[in-house]
């Protein structure tokens, strides 16, 4: 079954991420779908990208999370690339991209929201950039990132990957992605739930001043994911337990 649906109204087209029973999460198979679904959008005036079901896109599947536990590091870069070549792509499209978003948009799916021209969220949507509750950084998503909600928020949210609620309409215009985006950040975030050595790399060492681009993005994520903090991160989480670093 395919996990993108692809729909034609007009000079609209719908691209729908249809995995809702797995909140729409990225795997190998979704990554590739969007990536060719974007590559020729035809006469299409706008292009509307959504997620059927609870939430528009929750980040990582679980089992592609799991598969990646084992990867050597150029297994680990080709697949960053992968998703890398995704965002650039949506974010390259001749129409403009509307985003609408319910629910949660998580690490990935935050970035999915990033590379849109304007993004349209339902009360109550939640956003994250929450890579560093698992010992990595959000690097292949971090030029969109950037250029959406600016370096101040960035150093922010890339560093705590606390949630944060949007107002109902947070991007719109031609300059959409150079204009920060208005939030009401969530409470009771804690820097104790990040590893150290994460949350000095994402924020206070400069990661974000360097504004990292293309392949070099692809690597920096494959370090961290093959990183001691990377690897205990993503064990914990698919072990449903405290990762070692963690202090609360």
């Amino acid at each position: 079954m395919s996990a993108l649906r692809v729909e034609r109204d007009g000079s609209l087209l719908r691209i729908t991420l249809a995995r809702p029973d797995r909140r729409n999460a990225f795997d190998a198979e979704l990554i590739n779908e969007l990536s060719q679904a974007f590559v020729d959008v035809g006469r299409a005036r706008a292009v509307v990208l959504a997620g059927e079901g609870a939430s528009f896109c929750a980040g990582a599947d679980v089992d592609w999370m799991r598969a990646s536990v084992g990867l050597s590091h150029d297994e680990n870069v080709a697949d960053a690339n992968a998703m890398r070549q995704m965002f650039e792509t949506i974010d390259q499209c001749p129409a403009p991209v509307v985003a609408r978003v319910q629910g949660h948009a998580l690490g990935g799916g935050a970035g999915l929201v990033a590379t849109a021209d304007v993004a349209i969220a339902e009360p109550g949507a939640q956003f994250a950039f929450s890579e560093v509750k698992l010992g990595i950084i959000p690097a292949v998503i971090s030029p969109f990132a950037l250029a959406k909600i600016g370096p101040g928020a960035a150093r922010r949210y890339f560093v705590t990957g606390e949630r944060f609620e949007p107002r109902p309409r947070f991007a719109s215009g031609s300059s959409a992605r150079s204009r920060p985006i208005s939030t009401q950040p969530s409470s009771g975030s804690s820097l104790s739930c990040s590893p150290p050595v994460r949350t000095r790399r994402a924020g206070r060492s400069g990661w974000v001043r360097e504004r990292p681009d293309g392949p070099e993005t692809a690597r920096w994520i494959a370090e961290r994911r093959a990183s001691d903090e990377g690897q205990e991160g993503l064990r914990a989480f698919l072990e449903k337990r405290t990762a070692s670093w963690r202090e609360d």
